[in-house]
């Protein structure tokens, strides 16, 4: 029987659900006489041509319905919660958290640590693998939930129990091997501590990594987030200008080495490392397939590529109205952000653009991204600016699929705010060059 209580939220109308007399409200007890514990477990069940679906109806009835359908076929139910099964929490105190490192007053959902499996294969999002079991390791197995996303940080057992706060992370190398050895892809991050888990131990942990490719699909190298609200927890120094060079050298070193013989460098460097060190951002294609610049590795290169690409498209000249517009940005992309804004007025005569780079004083100095901007640190550092007759803002900057930024501004409190239209791009070098234009 199912370890939940999976109910029905809605039916799809025309749905095989439907026709099969399932309602909103009715309970699923199994398919084909399997329980039902998240949505993987539905999902899989359901993909056979011919299944029993076993209901419960609010009357306490109990049906079991035959239904016949092609495979894969969806049935078209919907539950209130899209995993059927509540989320995993982190169970880990590590050391670099930065959740552990948020102000209070802030959205409850950003103070959830997640550390679930599923999640990861859904969203992208990356786990320790402490929170896992050899049940569920099986299950990513046979369910082929790949990608899986790791957050390894060090290969060595003893270092690893001290930075993730949790004596069972010494046998992270044993599951990741376990997975690539059932024929799940792997990409891993290294959340780089100074004086930590860098140097020989980032060498120790690089060299144990890319012994399972092609199944340790990519590596990112990250440098530690450091709010300054810190206290009471563990000391962390953030990279400068020297110590991220080394960074830089070290790894670009295992991406030669690697390029030389396997035809993939594997390893790739946060833009944050290139920009700390005063390094210019590599080429596109030392980024081959961008395995993971959503974790902000190579996404600079991608957004200057897209840019000039879509520049290079147009037919420049004066614009057909005169246009100032403004733009808001991070410390750390400004100077390519500058660049590109510069590039555009040379092409079109009639534009000016002021770009903005927004210091964050609500996390401190050390926090430096676009994303992770506020409202309030926008409206004070730009409030009696002349920002012209429309400012532009990064989407990375808002909650997923809202227009609501970090500390609960909203993009229209900002235009009231600013008395200023706002607009969002989106993170790419198109859409960036079309907003700059004011094309619709």
């Amino acid at each position: 029987m199912s370890r939940n209580t999976v109910s029905v939220y809605s039916v799809s109308a025309g749905s095989i659900a439907q026709e099969a007399g399932i309602e909103q409200g009715d309970v699923l007890l199994s398919i084909n006489g399997a329980g039902i514990r998240d949505i993987f477990d539905y999902r899989f069940l359901i993909t056979g041509e011919n299944i029993v679906v076993k209901v419960q109806k609010p009357s306490g009835e109990i049906w079991e319905v035959d239904i016949e359908k092609d495979e894969y076929e969806d049935l078209g139910i919907e539950f209130r919660n899209s995993m059927i099964d509540e989320t995993k929490s982190c169970r880990n105190k590590c050391i670099f958290c930065f959740i552990d490192q948020l102000p209070k007053g802030l959205r409850k959902t950003l103070y959830f640590k997640d550390d679930d499996s599923r999640l990861s294969f859904l969203t992208g999002s990356y786990i320790t693998l402490t929170n896992v079991s050899d049940e569920d390791i099986d299950r990513i197995i046979r369910y082929r939930m790949a990608p899986i996303n790791i957050s390894v940080h060090t290969t060595n057992p003893g270092l690893r129990k001290y930075m993730l706060k949790n004596r069972h992370a010494g046998n992270v190398m044993d599951r990741i091997k376990k997975l690539v050895d059932g024929g799940i892809t792997v990409n891993c991050q290294i959340v780089l501590c100074r004086n930590v888990n860098d140097g020989r131990e980032l060498d120790r942990t690089l060299s144990d990594l890319v012994k399972l490719y092609p199944g340790m699909k990519s590596i990112s190298v990250v440098p530690v987030g450091i709010t300054k609200y810190r206290e009471g927890l563990c000391e962390l120094a953030p990279y400068d200008k020297e110590s991220s060079a080394e960074v830089v050298k070290q790894v670009e070193g295992w991406q030669r080495k690697m390029f030389q013989t396997l035809k993939s460098r594997i390893v790739y460097i946060a833009d944050e490392f290139y920009i700390m060190a005063g390094i210019e951002i590599p080429d596109y294609e030392v980024y081959e397939d961008f395995p993971q610049i959503e974790n902000g590795v190579g996404l600079i290169a991608s957004l200057r590529d897209e840019f000039n690409e879509s520049l290079k498209s147009l037919p420049g000249g004066r614009l057909a109205q005169e246009r100032h517009i403004s733009i808001a940005t991070g410390v750390l992309a400004y100077r390519y952000i500058k660049e590109m804004c510069e590039a555009v007025e040379k092409k079109y005569r009639g534009l000016t653009i002021s770009v903005y780079k927004i210091k964050n004083d609500f996390f401190g100095e050390n926090i430096t991204v676009t994303g992770l901007l506020t409202g309030r640190d926008i409206m004070s550092q730009l409030s009696g600016v002349d920002l012209g007759t429309e400012l532009l803002i990064c989407r990375s900057m808002l909650k997923a699929g809202e227009e609501l930024l970090l500390d609960d501004f909203t993009v229209a409190m900002l235009e009231g705010g600013l008395d200023v239209k706002i607009t969002v791009v989106e993170n790419n070098g198109k859409d960036f060059v079309d907003k700059v234009l004011g094309a619709p």
